[in-house]
């Protein structure tokens, strides 16, 4: 198990020949992968299960978000699996994530990280207020934080350009793990909040999602490796 890799390379494939060509490219100490919805559903926990038998750490990132007892057993389930870490949604509530944390702690593998989804990093102002009127994402960001804090969690999934906020006010064990990271000169996707590799740890950022910057790229392991580089 890698300690020290602080690119998490997400795997967003429709078709798992695909995602293990790009596996085989890859080295568990210059990355940790991410496995999300689309590929959990379509290829479930054996996919994920093959990962870590490859000796990569994995974040399942499912960011569940129901009744506290089911939210529990799904992230004891994860636990079980044998995953680095697993999401839920802040929103979901205190009670919830606090179960969520104790059914992990109980489970075969009490290791794994448990983090919490703030808000989304392809949510803009216009598209934020149509779910909480009158508050920046800054605000709602800031107060989903602290109420996973609160509740005993490992860290949050953020945007960069929040971390400096948050790392003024969490400490310094608390993981800030950032999606929309985009090399320098980049497309941003469908992402609206993006930032460097650089400015993002300058920021305080724990660790880095990135997903097509490497998964396209004509040497993914090369650009990796370009990016380690960059943020030692």
């Amino acid at each position: 198990m890698t300690q020290d890799a602080r690119v998490i390379v997400a795997l967003d494939f429709d078709n798992v020949e695909q995602a293990n060509q790009l596996v085989e490219q890859l080295e568990p100490s210059a990355c940790k992968l991410k496995v999300g919805k689309e590929m959990f559903t379509l290829f479930g926990p054996e996919f994920v299960k093959s990962l870590i038998n490859k000796g990569f750490d994995v974040f399942l990132d499912l960011k569940f978000h129901d009744i506290p007892n089911t939210v529990a057993k799904a992230c004891k389930a994860a636990a079980e699996m044998g995953v680095w870490m697993v999401n839920v949604h802040a929103s979901g509530g205190a009670e919830m994530m606090r179960k969520a944390k104790q059914a992990i702690e109980s489970s075969s593998h009490p290791q794994t990280k448990l983090i919490a989804v703030t808000v989304l990093t392809s949510m803009d102002q216009d598209q934020l207020n149509d779910v909480v009127p009158g508050v920046t994402p800054a605000e709602q960001v800031a107060k989903l934080a602290a109420l996973t804090a609160d509740s005993g969690l490992d860290g949050v999934v953020c945007s960069a350009k929040e971390a400096v906020m948050l790392r003024k006010s969490l400490p310094e064990s608390f993981l800030l793990v950032t999606p929309g990271i985009r090399p320098a000169g980049a497309d941003v996707g469908d992402q609206k909040r993006v930032m460097t590799p650089v400015d993002a740890i300058e920021a305080g950022v724990s660790y880095l999602v990135m997903g097509r910057p490497i998964t396209q790229a004509d040497d993914p392991l090369a650009t990796l490796a370009r990016v380690n580089e960059s943020i030692q």
